[in-house]
């Protein structure tokens, strides 16, 4: 079996632009969680989120492309621009039908949409973009990237809700395994932070309204949570063959050793209380890596801070993998960057291919009463030193989506 492994990274996230500054804030325990600045929030519910501070699209994209891109499509060209220096890929006449894009999201343009509809409804018909379509369309990330970079091999999205960032990692792994790509960009992004969007998940009571307290508000694992906080972002990789890698030098991160999905097919919100769908996926995972559950040193858990998904997820940990369970560092992410929906998989394969790298678990933040039904090792508050060999990134999303993707030190 092809051999599949990391070479580049990028990230724009809630903590900053770059991997840098994801990483030295989510190990640092600083939050990037603020009351929202890209419009007026004083009127809704919820008033807090993870926005994406100071990016620039004219630093990555050209101007008038960028006219073209929603923002969820200009954070996803962004990271890939980072990555793709990163791994120091050349893309040439000789390997562009070789190298695919795989960019996943839970929503896609749904910021241009909410600006079409209202443009709409105050000015005619007349007025609505004839880009409409094609900036708000969820392959348009992955499509986007393929047009910056003259990128000539398969293009592909899944729309998978909050699993999609790790099944982007598990499905690039597939095509490079099938032959189809010797080199995939892959990952997440999302950028749906609107009005309308944080009324309708504020209406459901999936929202943390902790809004005089935005750094303090995402709770995995504490008995005081109260809901999840709605982010933006995107993280992006460049995956290829060890072959390919060592042909051409490049530096290798991680391998990605395996990965699953599966469905609850429960809910359409609610994680089924058995826990059997998710187990599946990290058993599933755990498998095609031909890893045992006792390898695992670190899991980047899904961990939104909602009543029933931090509960579920524990006892899905406890069943996978028994006694060790107790042995393992977890840790929720979301407590500082909130919860980027179809980005939030990518953001937690990143925590682990950074984990192994340098030895070190991010801390989960505002742990200061935990529940007495979440009763594993989450790292509370402060980071620690740990030699990773093999870690797991989970995402389980609305609809009953489970995916899970295993890392391996090389």
């Amino acid at each position: 079996m092809t051999r599949v492994v990391v070479t580049g990274m990028g990230a724009v996230t809630p903590l900053g632009i770059g991997v840098d500054a994801f990483w030295s804030g989510l190990t640092a325990g600083r939050s990037g969680i603020r009351t929202i600045q890209h419009f007026d929030a004083s009127g809704l519910d919820v008033q807090i989120a993870g926005e994406v501070p100071d990016f620039v699209a004219r630093e990555f994209i050209d101007f008038k492309a960028a006219r073209r891109m929603d923002r969820f499509a200009q954070f996803g060209v962004a990271a890939a621009r980072q990555a793709i220096a990163d791994a120091g890929l050349e893309i040439s006449d000789e390997n562009r039908e070789r190298i695919g894009v795989m960019v996943n999201t839970g929503g896609g343009g749904i910021g241009t949409i909410e600006t079409e509809v209202t443009n709409m409804n105050r000015n005619g018909a007349n007025r609505v973009s004839p880009f409409l379509i094609p900036l708000f369309a969820p392959n348009m990330a992955s499509c986007q990237i393929a047009i910056t970079f003259d990128i000539h091999g398969p293009t592909v999205t899944s729309v998978a809700a909050c699993a999609a960032g790790v099944q982007a990692f598990v499905d690039a792994m597939h095509m490079i395994q099938r032959g189809d790509a010797d080199v995939v960009i892959t990952g997440g992004t999302e950028a749906g932070i609107t009005p309308v969007a944080i009324a309708g998940l504020a209406n459901m009571g999936a929202l943390s309204t902790r809004n005089d307290d935005p750094a303090g508000a995402s709770r995995p694992f504490d008995g005081g949570r109260d809901g999840f906080v709605f982010s933006e972002g995107s993280a992006v990789f460049v995956l290829e063959s060890e072959e390919h890698a060592a042909r051409r030098g490049a530096s290798v991160l991680c391998e990605v050793a395996g990965g699953a999905y599966t469905s609850d097919a429960f809910h359409i919100t609610a994680p089924d209380p058995s826990g059997r769908g998710q187990s599946a996926a990290i058993r599933g995972a755990l498998k095609r890596a031909a890893i045992g559950p006792e390898d695992v040193d670190y899991v980047a858990a899904h961990a939104t801070a909602t009543p029933l998904g931090d509960v579920g997820e524990t006892n899905t940990l406890k069943s996978v993998f028994g006694d060790h369970a107790r042995d393992l560092a977890i840790s929720a992410n979301k407590s500082m960057l909130g919860h980027l929906l179809g980005a939030a998989g990518a953001v937690s394969g990143l925590a682990c291919i950074l984990a192994i790298r340098d030895g070190i678990i991010p801390p989960t933040i505002n742990l200061t009463d935990p529940d007495p039904k979440c009763d594993l090792d989450y790292t509370p508050n402060v980071a620690r030193e740990r030699r990773v060999d093999v870690a797991i990134a989970n995402g389980f999303g609305f609809g009953g989506q489970n995916a899970s993707a295993v890392f391996r030190r090389i």
